[in-house]
């Protein structure tokens, strides 16, 4: 079960959430560990990917702080996911410690699911930036035919 007031990280995926940092030298796309877990939890919502883990990382990054991610503003990712979740509107109770437990061990768990997803496409892959973007550009025009769309910059290329 999640633990009150931080966000953790799965022990299998932590080598691959540190290499997605710009920091420290890094070339990574995202400038903090909260970056990264509210993409790959989105990521992990679109592709209806919720996968929870047992071992929990010790080490760098160890669980993340609610502070860190209402300071950025993504508490409302982890709230509204907790919303779609359980279609519990009780689960926003800011006096109910368990809510809280739940709300991010559901965002958690779409996290994971989503880093999943992030480490298949960036499989062998030596810049994470641009292998990100040209698998959001794919995404986007996969949907985009799919919709039947036509859009000006598709008659350019």
């Amino acid at each position: 079960m999640a633990e009150s007031g931080r966000i953790r990280v799965a022990k299998d995926k932590a080598d691959l959430v540190k290499s997605l940092i710009s920091s420290d030298g890094g070339n990574g796309p995202f400038q903090t560990f909260a970056d990264v877990i509210v993409f790959a939890a989105a990521l992990g919502v679109k592709y209806k990917k919720r996968v929870p883990f047992e071992e929990v990382s010790k080490r760098e990054p160890v669980p993340i702080r609610l502070e860190t991610f209402i300071s950025m503003g993504y508490d409302v990712v982890i709230k509204l996911l907790g919303i779609v979740e359980t279609e519990n509107i009780q689960i926003l109770s800011p006096n109910e410690e368990e809510f809280e437990k739940q709300r991010n061990e559901i965002f958690e768990e779409y996290a994971n699911g989503g880093l999943e997803v992030l480490q298949d496409e960036l499989r062998g892959s030596i810049d994470y930036s641009e292998r990100i973007l040209l698998f959001l550009i794919c995404d986007k025009e996969k949907k985009n035919e799919e919709r039947g769309e036509l859009y000006l910059s598709d008659l350019i290329n």
